[in-house]
């Protein structure tokens, strides 16, 4: 009988929950190593004030990626935490207009609300849904869970990406089919929730629309921080082994073969397979010694495009809104030339534009009775723009409430209570996030597929990343369809043997 094997998952968020679940159930020792006191990453849990927060991700839009986890063990994850439908999705507050628009969970539902703004968007909308499927069947269904790995895999797509113009941008192909300037704002902004500049990433990110029509937009029930306690369990009752507070200084690597990993403290952990859920750029500089000759991607370092920063704020209210969204797009007066602010001038401009999360508009359980419980997003720039968070945060803080204030809030100065926030500074020392940005490397299409950072090291057969800096790419659907990449690839290897 073979010998078990061992597998070392560095980061315990979602892609590396999910990776850790996916090795245990092919049947290696699992240990999963956490720098934070909890897991998830930055989908972890604030309690602060007595209101709780989800960190980051809130919105659940695969359902079946978490179903999977739970069917490893033949378990349902309906028993453990439950997911509830969203309608609105999103709403939309356009601040030069104080114009609302309501996304919607059905079609019908969603065309008559464009229709108030444009009738002949209505009719785009269709149009526009049809493109985002075709582009669907193929970026996800066919991909999304398969490893590019090879040049090969990439050129045997060119035939599909020329067919779908990949080589357009998500604002290129919304404005195809969108042409009231709002409908195309809120229409071309998905790439914002991964971290791209929808004026330069590429159109294959337009597969989140069908995404969202064929699965919904959901809200676990306890947050996002009681889908991972759930995770948490799941591992726990299968034998995973859980180090929190724990940090590595550096993987182990011996004649092209990742050995295990040592951390801060000083302690070997000896591994067959490291996997990383940890920021592929932090990783290559700042973990692998440059003789191991690692190689992640095919662009060099010097050529890589960061992510948009954030800024968070997190807050609670003594009374509550009734009428703000569970989530809202605030979009500001600017939308390109902010944009271009944010991803190429590293500025920080004193407009902005938000996405306002309100769970308590779901689960009252967030925030004490009589009370909400929000969290503010705002896009800003990462750290290379270097700029003064010590000095700016608090500034930034104030300009969001008074804007708030002044639109969906009316109040807010006044009622807001327990709040604190995170600057991009927070994110690079936190989450180890290389620049602070918010969503690893930007979805360009030099850094999309097989241009992205690889599940698999090209040089370190058994070093492997289930993270969203590597294929395909960053949010929840994304980071677990890189575990499912990485489970392919481990079991394609073992084949091998």
């Amino acid at each position: 009988m073979p010998k078990q094997k061992k597998s070392v998952v560095i980061g315990g968020g979602l892609g590396g929950i999910a990776a850790a679940l996916r090795m245990r159930a092919w049947g290696d020792e699992v240990t999963v190593i956490e720098r934070l006191d909890q897991l998830g990453g930055r989908a972890r849990v604030f309690e602060h004030g007595g209101f709780r927060h989800d960190a980051g991700p809130t919105v659940v839009t695969a359902p079946f990626l978490f179903d999977e986890l739970f069917a490893l063990f033949g378990e349902k994850r309906s028993d453990h935490v439950r997911f509830v439908p969203l309608d609105p999705w999103y709403r939309f507050y356009f601040d030069r207009t104080g114009e609302q628009f309501d996304y919607r969970a059905t079609i019908e539902d969603t065309m008559t609300e464009i229709a108030r703004f444009s009738q002949a968007d209505a009719q785009g909308y269709q149009r526009l849904l049809t493109a985002s499927e075709q582009i669907f069947d193929v970026g996800f269904r066919k991909l999304a869970d398969q490893p590019f790995d090879r040049l090969s895999r990439m050129l045997a797509q060119i035939p599909s990406l020329l067919r779908l113009k990949s080589h357009l941008t998500v604002s290129q192909l919304v404005n195809r089919y969108m042409k009231h300037d709002l409908m195309r704002q809120a229409f071309s902004i998905h790439p914002l929730l991964v971290g791209g500049n929808p004026f330069n990433t590429t159109s294959i990110y337009a597969l989140i629309h069908f995404l969202e029509r064929e699965w919904g937009v959901h809200f676990a029930m306890g947050g996002t921080g009681a889908l991972v306690a759930s995770l948490r369990d799941l591992m726990e009752r299968h034998g995973i082994s859980i180090m929190l507070n724990t940090d590595i200084e550096r993987i182990n690597i011996s004649n092209k073969k990742a050995t295990g990993v040592t951390t801060t403290d000083g302690e070997v952990i000896a591994a067959d397979r490291v996997i990383c859920n940890a920021d592929p750029p932090t990783v290559y500089q700042q973990m692998i010694a440059p003789e191991a000759k690692a190689k992640g991607k095919i662009l060099p370092e010097a050529m890589i495009r960061y992510s948009m920063g954030l800024f968070v704020l997190y807050f609670g209210t003594t009374r509550q809104y009734p009428d703000v969204a569970h989530h809202t797009i605030w979009m500001g007066e600017r939308y390109k030339a902010l944009l271009h602010d944010i991803f190429n001038k590293k500025i920080l401009a004193e407009d902005f534009s938000l996405y306002l999360h309100r769970p308590t508009a779901t689960d009252p359980s967030f925030a004490p009775k009589g009370m909400d419980s929000f969290y503010v997003l705002c896009p800003v720039p990462n750290t290379l723009g270097q700029i003064p968070w010590g000095e700016m945060g608090a500034v930034m803080r104030d300009r969001i409430v008074a804007a708030l204030d002044r639109s969906i809030m009316p109040g807010l100065a006044s009622s807001i209570t327990a709040d604190f926030f995170m600057t991009p500074d927070d994110f690079k020392t936190d989450y180890r996030s290389m620049h602070g940005a918010g969503f690893s490397i930007a979805p360009v299409f030099t850094q999309s597929a097989w241009f992205r950072y690889h599940n698999r090291d090209r040089r370190i057969g058994n070093l492997y990343f289930a993270a969203a800096g590597a294929h395909p790419g960053a949010g929840m659907p994304g980071v677990l369809c890189s575990a499912k990449v990485v489970e392919n690839l481990v079991i394609q290897d073992e084949k091998a043997l």
